[in-house]
């Protein structure tokens, strides 16, 4: 990508500690730095390291980034179902509301953004790991926002876990299993 052509993606990413929320957002905010002048990753997290509310920002941007902060973004993932509602109101007018299907007992109200439920937790454990579910979500985001070019989040996956060796396998094949679930979703 021409870093000079003006271009920005954002996303939210939410759910409980423990989940990998803030590991799947500093990823996708490292994987961009290649790609754009601007990459942004801003964590939010309670003070209990496991179970407590999490979420993070993630703003890659040609252009000088304003304000981390964002009361809408155009995707948010959701690994927690209950917090619908509340994130709900968080994605802009066009964009995508992705959520783990396991637990999810309602849908949304509004009809100017697009929800994709996604059994990542059941895909997850199929694959031998629960842990892998954020990975899932992260494929399927990418899969309909084309915000970075898959190769380049592989590469930093790739790099990320070199020295764990059955983590990066799994996390990589998670990433592709939610690149797949996106095309399946958008057909």
């Amino acid at each position: 990508m021409d870093k000079s052509v003006s271009k920005r993606a954002d996303l939210i990413i939410a759910g409980l500690g423990g989940q990998g929320i803030l590991m799947g957002g500093k990823l996708l905010a490292t994987a961009a730095m290649s790609l754009y002048r601007c990459s942004l990753w801003l964590p939010s997290y309670a003070s209990r390291v496991r179970g407590g509310p999490s979420e993070c920002t993630v703003i890659f941007s040609n252009d000088d980034i304003d304000s981390p902060i964002l009361s809408k973004a155009y995707a948010v993932i959701l690994v927690d179902p209950p917090q619908l509602k509340l994130f709900e109101q968080r994605v802009r007018s066009g964009g995508y509301l992705i959520v783990e299907s396991a637990g999810l007992n309602e849908t949304i109200e509004r009809k100017d953004i697009k929800m994709l439920s996604v059994p990542a937790l059941n895909m997850a454990v199929e694959m031998g790991d629960r842990r892998a579910s954020n990975m899932i979500l992260l494929g399927v985001y990418l899969g309909v926002a084309d915000s970075i070019p898959v190769p380049i989040v592989e590469e930093e996956l790739n790099r990320r876990f070199a020295k764990k060796e059955k983590v990066r396998l799994l996390n990589l094949n998670a990433f592709r299993k939610g690149l797949e679930e996106a095309h399946k979703l958008a057909a």
